[in-house]
């Protein structure tokens, strides 16, 4: 018999890619609105606009932009609420189409609007597309990738939406005036229009297919991975990941040896709630969420959507740079994850990065208090490197490698609405916890990054227990 595949081919690196302009897109849409805040909103001084058919700018206050911003994250929710039946009924491919399709639409609406409830639309649109898209691709990366490789590849889910942090951070530099703004948006269309053109290209999960029944799903192995010489006793097509059952159809051999047989894993339908609360299913479910809840929950995406406003206090004249340093830092570190996760391990992972966040919100919070530039930008720094080694694309990759395959459409719908409501909630209560912790004293602003290091301590606690038992 030859050996198992162990990569991808081309065609299969070629889905991968497709696939991962839904994690770029959730990534550009999570910073879009930060560089270009000012000319959105009409803050002085407001520049001599080009000439546009649109206004130069919406004004609102800062109670409207929360609104805008927090619509994305609500958007998501439902996104999520949703994908568990999109991908057991559309299938991984499809529910991807759905997703950049839903995304299409809010950043046409958000570039054409004039006022604030059309960008909160848009904005939710936005939002629905990426909820789903976000609950997708970890299991459609992990459904496609050989044994040998399915950890590397699931980090680059993590990497996607860094890279799309920092490009939306670096044209927001250069479009943060009036009018100009609007292409912000503009691009995001475009690519999601680009990546639906394109989605032909992409190859569907042979899992999801040979659940369904489906005779596609041994060309689907074919096309996606690189040894294809496998024994006739295994259909031929199949690599040994995938087990063949008496009906013709195909199941992840990991998938089977976590609870049952492979058989059973293809009949059984999404599971229930009641199932969910019982073994084998509570554990991973528990783990996975609170992987979840921990990787919001550490403050990062406040860091990301306030990284000027919180900057500012300490480095007026370089926030915007120092914004766009800690995206560069993000995305950089989210290669060492690529490597080390198949050598050092899932667990590894996460508490080398859970200890330094810890570490460094403290250190953020003390040198905002105590007016240590140098500190409080080093260990914003810190705490973003800290986060892309592990709390950042780790929690993705686990979800495939501890649920049984017929309920990772399910768990994964949860923990990520989950994920989405510990957002939205860090998103909303950023600024005001802030401002009422400090009492209206610069020199106690600090304070907010000692209670997200606080409960982050906790929740990691709380996780690491999960995982040993």
């Amino acid at each position: 018999m030859a050996q198992p595949s162990v990569t991808l081919s081309s065609q299969g690196w070629q889905t991968a890619i497709w696939m991962l302009a839904t994690s770029l897109q959730y990534g550009w849409h999570i910073s879009a609105l930060n560089q270009i805040q000012a000319a959105l909103t009409c803050r002085p001084p407001h520049k001599a606009a080009l000439t546009s058919f649109f206004p130069s700018c919406i004004k609102m206050d800062d109670f409207q932009f929360s609104l805008v911003t927090a619509a994305f994250t609500v958007g998501g929710l439902l996104g999520s609420i949703g994908a568990d039946r999109s991908m057991d009924l559309l299938g991984r491919k499809s529910s991807i189409r759905l997703n950049t399709v839903m995304i299409l639409l809010g950043a046409s609406l958000m570039t054409v609007s004039a006022s604030v409830p059309p960008l909160v639309i848009g904005r939710l649109f936005v939002g629905i597309g990426s909820g789903l898209g976000l609950c997708v691709v970890p299991a459609y990366l992990s459904e496609i990738s050989p044994p040998a490789i399915k950890g590397s590849v699931g980090v680059l889910n993590q990497l996607g939406i860094v890279v799309g942090i920092l490009l939306t951070q670096i044209f927001g530099i250069f479009l943060s005036a009036p009018t100009l703004w609007r292409f912000i948006p503009l691009i995001a269309a475009a690519f999601a229009l680009a990546q639906l053109l394109l989605s032909p290209l992409a190859v569907d999960s042979p899992a999801w297919l040979s659940v369904k029944h489906l005779p596609d799903a041994k060309i689907a192995a074919t096309l996606l991975w690189a040894s294809r010489e496998v024994s006739h006793e295994e259909e031929g097509l199949l690599p040994h990941e995938y087990i063949v059952n008496g009906d013709n159809t195909t199941t992840p051999a990991s998938v089977g040896s976590i609870t049952d047989s492979p058989t059973r894993s293809t009949q059984q339908g999404s599971p229930t709630w009641a199932q969910l609360l019982r073994p084998p299913l509570r554990q991973p479910l528990v783990l996975v969420c609170l992987g979840m809840i921990a990787q919001q929950i550490s403050g990062v995406n406040a860091v990301l959507y306030y990284s000027n406003d919180i900057l500012s206090r300490v480095l007026p004249d370089a926030a915007a740079y120092v914004s766009l340093g800690i995206t560069v830092v993000n995305a950089i570190m989210t290669f060492p994850p690529i490597y080390l996760i198949e050598r050092v391990g899932r667990r590894s992972l996460i508490t080398w990065s859970a200890m330094g966040a810890i570490i460094s919100l403290f250190a953020v919070g003390y040198g905002i208090n105590n007016g240590a530039v140098f500190l409080a930008s080093v260990a914003v720094l810190a705490f973003i490197a800290s986060f892309a080694i592990g709390l950042g694309p780790v929690p993705y990759v686990i979800i495939s490698d501890v649920t049984p395959y017929h309920a990772v459409s399910t768990v994964s719908s949860i923990a990520l609405s989950l994920n989405w409501i510990a957002n939205f909630l860090v998103g909303i209560g950023f600024l005001p916890l802030r401002n009422y912790l400090a009492g209206g004293e610069a020199d106690r602003e600090g304070r907010v990054f000692y209670v997200f290091g606080a409960i982050l301590l906790v929740v990691y606690i709380l996780w690491a227990k999960a995982y040993m038992s």
